[in-house]
């Protein structure tokens, strides 16, 4: 049939020229853009997936770079914690210096005094002004704070951790179940009869005394307790018998009496001590003498019961707060996030309440060494240096056992994710360009064939004799 009223052909020609146009700007805009989905219309089900991995993509580098972050922080701490350090080796190395006090004159002491004193000062200064982005890392800030602690059954604490999740406080309950016990046993003593040689042992060491004939069993105990700063071990007398006993609990401690000659109205023999057993949160604490280690889920923290703790009683005390939490995890949740604790580290808090604190060492403190006080003040400062060691151990395994651990791991992730969202979004080049060539080929094939049909209607005009 001949028609030129309407045109079929010419409009079957234009809707795949049209078709063709359209194939070929998508085609344009997947290269230019480098995307295959860059609306919905291209792709609704793989826009929704690859936005939630462009979203999971987003937390997890986020979450890297708080790992990072936190990571400085810790590092900025160890950092001003190796000074400290420094400073107590020093203070050490002048405090064992000053107990030569046959070769020190009293000017050089307290020369070593005063040198004590800039280095105790520099510590707190230490502490005072270590910081990161303006949030102090070392004066008690990162701490963690408590309520309830009955101080005649918890003598010393001290929190690493704890995960408080959506609860404001965490209970810790204490149960003695059988406290430490001391190295100690009585041995029957009678007048010496011969001179004897004794070697006294406990766990700080060995030495060895000797009494002649009709030593009473008081002057042994004198001798025995008069070096007891070398052997860990001191004697009482208990009626008739000589009753000698490790200074520390625990089951490390030990009081032993070896005859090395003679022996005339003593006996040898040995005891050890035991350490507590206690349960906390019903977890059983790992134990030396009565200091207390746990760690579970929820907690982490060290602990010195008092003597006083019977057996078979409790104590229950809260967390309430402090340290600081990080969230190294791409969802805001207790099992992406962990918390740290770090203690002041300053004078008035290096020590414990049983050797004495680090500031007592000062000049008019009661451990300085102008008052002689050489002994208590390098037990102070060993014990100082066992905090500060253990700190940085503590930190540095933080850093390198979770931080690290746990960027490694993310970055994993991150890389998975990045690889899935681009295998869904973005467009391939190869396919495009071909593509390209086939709709340029459709779109000028369209155009020539638009053309010949709007010139079939002249063919009408032959009927009309034109």
């Amino acid at each position: 049939m001949a028609r030129i009223n309407t045109n079929i052909s010419a409009l079957t020609a234009q809707r795949n020229l049209n078709h063709a146009y359209s194939s070929l700007n998508d085609t344009m805009q997947h290269l230019s853009t480098g995307l295959r989905i860059s609306s919905g219309k291209d792709d609704p089900a793989g826009l929704i997936i690859s936005e939630r991995l462009r979203s999971e993509v987003a937390a997890v580098g986020q979450a890297v770079s708080n790992t990072q972050r936190a990571g400085l922080i810790v590092a900025t701490a160890e950092g001003a914690l190796d000074e400290v350090a420094s400073l107590l080796t020093d203070i050490q190395a002048k405090v064992v210096q000053a107990s030569n006090r046959g070769a020190m004159s009293d000017d050089e002491i307290r020369a070593n005094q005063l040198q004590i004193d800039q280095s105790i000062d520099s510590i707190t200064r230490i502490a005072n002004t270590a910081s990161f982005g303006g949030r102090r890392l070392l004066d008690g800030s990162l701490q963690y704070t408590t309520s309830g602690v009955a101080t005649d059954k918890i003598a010393a604490y001290q929190v690493h951790g704890a995960q408080f999740g959506t609860a404001s406080a965490i209970p810790v309950r204490v149960k003695m179940m059988n406290p430490a016990e001391r190295a100690l046993r009585d041995f029957p003593f009678a007048a010496l009869s011969a001179p004897v040689t004794i070697e006294v042992s406990g766990r700080l060491g060995t030495t060895s005394l000797s009494f002649g004939t009709s030593t009473t069993c008081a002057q042994v105990a004198s001798a025995i307790a008069a070096v007891k700063d070398a052997t860990g071990v001191s004697a009482t007398t208990n009626g008739a018998a000589l009753r000698i006993g490790s200074i520390n609990y625990g089951s490390k401690e030990f009081a032993c009496i070896k005859i090395l000659s003679g022996g005339g109205g003593l006996t040898a023999g040995k005891d050890s001590g035991a350490n507590a057993e206690v349960t906390i949160n019903g977890t059983l604490a790992d134990a030396d003498g009565n200091h207390l280690a746990v760690k579970t889920s929820s907690i982490d923290l060290e602990m010195d019961v008092a003597d006083t703790f019977a057996a078979g009683s409790t104590t229950t005390f809260d967390i309430t707060g402090g340290g600081a939490l990080f969230q190294v995890g791409p969802h805001v949740n207790t099992n992406l996030q962990v918390n740290l604790g770090i203690q002041s580290v300053a004078a008035s808090n290096l020590g414990n309440p049983v050797v004495g604190y680090l500031a007592t060492v000062k000049t008019g403190g009661p451990n300085s060494l102008t008052d002689g006080k050489f002994t208590e003040a390098s037990q102070i400062v060993d014990k100082a240096i066992d905090q500060i060691s253990l700190l940085r151990g503590r930190l540095g395994s933080f850093e390198r056992g979770t931080l690290d651990t746990n960027a490694n791991q993310l970055n994993i992730v991150m890389e998975n994710l990045t690889s899935a969202e681009s295998s869904i979004r973005d467009a391939d080049f190869a396919y495009e360009t071909s593509q390209l060539a086939r709709n340029q080929i459709l779109v000028s094939a369209g155009t020539t064939v638009l053309t010949l049909a709007n010139q079939t209607t002249q063919a009408v005009l032959k009927l009309l004799g034109g």
